[in-house]
């Protein structure tokens, strides 16, 4: 079933009526009395929608605008420009092992995740953001109070296909949430975090494939690529440090993007400490003492029974001043919000007690 927002149902049926919100949920309320609670509010606002004519979707196949595409729908076609690109990932199952990847999508009228599994993974390294991106045969999942359009084997992806333009894209930003590292939770995404290194750990490198960069598995004598078989492997790396912010510390894993970031160094300054681990001794001890922001998503490692936070944007040059300043003024900003709140919640109990 399409799922669509109560808040929507309630404004499509009011463009699509002469009733005020209040008589639109005066209605969905008695036929929620009628049914004795045996419907969601939902079903009761799409009875009431039905009953008054109104057309709920006015699209559900051909190419679709972003804030068109609904959850639960299956087919999907829509255009929009890349706004961001994220990390294929490889995950192991009872039942054998997969690939999943994502992308952000937006268009004049909103923005929405692309998840690829399978095959369609492989297309990640084509794209870069600012690309232009067709999809057809997609489907549409919640995620989190999210919708996500999810694309298959079936399904088709085309990189700056002819004859498609995208118009002015809606600014794409992701809301950050300011966290103390004792109040992480499994699966924080898009958490910032501000602490001092109290321990740092020289790099790991494993194989990947030199045409995708994706991990290559060792086989007998050989390096095998999923996608391009038999190579000759590049390196990447990863590498570790902990966070103390006061409240608690985390480990924070840096990858290769994010660990050039970290210790200022490019990609060939990094490779020279495979062969040399001890040369980055000295990296180790600057780093000790060090502030640092860091935005990121929190993951749970079965393995140390622990949870780890993975850093996908770093901040090495904190002003230690302007940042609890900055905290002062937000903190103080709630507590005249909540001192509002309490002050009405206290008028009101006056207004009780008079009448």
């Amino acid at each position: 079933m399409i799922q669509i927002p109560y808040e929507q149902i309630l404004q499509k049926i009011e463009e699509h009526t002469k009733l005020s919100q209040e008589d639109i949920t005066a209605k969905i309320n008695e036929k929620l009395t009628q049914l004795s609670g045996l419907i969601s509010k939902e079903g009761a606002a799409h009875i009431i929608a039905n009953q008054l004519g109104v057309k709920l979707v006015e699209k559900t196949s051909g190419k679709l605008q972003i804030k068109n595409i609904l959850i639960g729908m299956r087919d999907v076609e829509t255009v929009g420009k890349v706004q961001a690109v994220y990390e294929v990932k490889e995950f192991q199952t009872q039942s054998g092992s997969g690939k999943v990847g994502a992308f952000m999508l937006g268009d004049e009228t909103g923005l929405i995740r692309i998840v690829l599994w399978g095959s369609q993974t492989d297309k990640i390294s084509e794209i870069k953001e600012g690309d232009i991106i067709k999809i057809q045969n997609g489907y549409v999942k919640n995620n989190q109070n999210r919708k996500e359009v999810h694309l298959n084997d079936r399904s088709k992806l085309l990189v700056n296909p002819e004859g498609e333009t995208i118009g002015d894209v809606k600014s794409f930003k992701r809301e950050i949430t300011r966290k103390k590292i004792s109040e992480l939770q499994d699966n924080d995404l898009n958490v910032e975090l501000m602490g001092t290194i109290v321990q740092s750990y020289e790099p790991r490198f494993f194989e990947i494939c030199p045409s995708c960069g994706r991990r290559a598995k060792p086989t007998e004598d050989k390096y095998v690529c999923q996608q391009h078989g038999n190579v000759e492997p590049g390196f990447s790396y990863v590498m570790n440090v902990f966070l103390d912010d006061g409240s608690d510390n985390a480990r924070i894993v840096f990858f290769r993007n994010q660990a050039q970031h970290l210790t200022g160094k490019g990609h060939e300054e990094l490779l020279v400490f495979k062969e040399k681990p001890e040369d980055f001794d000295s990296i180790k001890t600057d780093l000790l003492g060090k502030i640092i922001k860091v935005v990121g998503r929190v993951k749970s490692n079965e393995n140390f029974g622990r949870m780890d936070f993975i850093a996908e944007q770093v901040n090495i040059n904190v002003n230690p001043d302007e940042e609890i300043k900055r905290l002062e003024e937000e903190q103080g900003k709630t507590d005249s919000v909540q001192a509002e709140t309490k002050t009405v919640e206290n008028s009101e109990q006056v207004e009780e007690v008079v009448q």
